[in-house]
């Protein structure tokens, strides 16, 4: 299976005080604000870490319900949190923590199912993506 989903980002004025806004093709994201001061300070709006965040938690929790279905388990519940670090120009680490209600499991076989969908969810493999960029400077 393929498909193509997508994203567009405005940003107008400097990295620093500027700001922009964000809208997905879904239209779960439109004209969402974002700006320095809500990536680097705690200011209204959202921010790049916060969307991987979202998007980790997402994809990492809806793979798990997958491979527990394939397993024989039917979660009643699955409870995803993401800390995204930020440091030094980077994110080195995305902390999950996931809490489950999954009836007739072992705790081993839930940590051994869950593990594979940490490493096995898109998400996780992002990183091993490759990127293709195509730019187009517009002129007045």
């Amino acid at each position: 299976m393929k498909f193509i989903r997508r994203a567009e980002a405005q940003w107008k004025g400097t990295g620093k005080e500027g700001n922009g806004s964000l809208t997905t093709q879904s239209g779960a994201l439109k004209n969402a604000f974002y700006s320095s001061d809500a990536r680097f300070a705690d200011a209204r709006g959202t921010n790049p870490e916060e969307l991987i965040g979202a998007a980790h938690a997402g994809c990492f929790t809806m793979k798990l319900a997958y491979l527990l279905a394939e397993a024989g388990f039917t979660p009643t519940n699955l409870h995803t949190k993401a800390k995204v670090t930020f440091e030094d120009g980077g994110i080195p680490l995305i902390q999950l923590s996931l809490e489950g209600e999954v009836p007739g499991i072992s705790k081993e076989k839930f940590e051994d199912i869950a593990g594979n969908a940490k490493v096995s969810c898109p998400v996780s493999t992002l990183l091993r993506a490759e990127i293709e960029l195509t730019v187009k400077l517009m002129t007045h």
